[in-house]
């Protein structure tokens, strides 16, 4: 494969990441207010920074790859999470607690998706000098542990709406 498709393909990648990373941190904001004043709020507030300084640290890498966001894509994200947001999960007007079931599972399954990104990243950073093997590292770590967070607050949700 060529160098230009390689750019392009990449370009692709990271933009989709990219577009991934603005609906994550825009969902993370509802739920943290969803559930604001309880442990879960408190635990997603938190997550909702990291997640915030995880969206800086992609733009940072496509900065450094010389691949530029495109916007259009990123409004695409928000829309398709705002369009998520409407799913009643059996009722109209209040809010189901098994939104908190399904929410959580969305989030969780974000998280591992932008730890695949990473773990290209750190990947391409074998060959790629202008990538840092280290800080990505720490960034796979970082997601890994955000994964574990959201699977215990899953399993807790799971528990309270579903009984297990």
């Amino acid at each position: 494969m060529d160098d230009d498709a390689r750019a392009h393909y990449l370009t692709v990648y990271l933009n989709d990441h990219l577009a991934g990373a603005s609906a994550g941190a825009a969902r993370f904001a509802r739920s943290a207010r969803a559930h604001a004043g309880t442990g879960t709020g408190r635990a997603l507030t938190r997550l909702h920074g990291e997640i915030a300084e995880d969206r800086r640290a992609l733009l940072h890498w496509m900065r450094v790859l010389g691949v530029q966001p495109r916007r259009a894509w990123q409004a695409g994200g928000r829309v398709a999470e705002a369009v998520g947001a409407l799913k009643p999960n059996g009722r109209l007007v209040r809010r189901s607690p098994l939104r908190t079931v399904v929410e959580l599972e969305g989030l969780l399954l974000g998280v591992q998706g932008k730890g695949a990104g990473w773990r290209s990243l750190r990947e391409l950073a074998r060959t790629d000098p202008r990538l840092d093997a280290d800080a990505l590292e720490e960034l796979v770590e970082r997601a890994d542990r955000q994964a574990a967070e959201l699977e215990r607050l899953r399993r807790q949700a799971v528990v309270e709406v579903l009984g297990a």
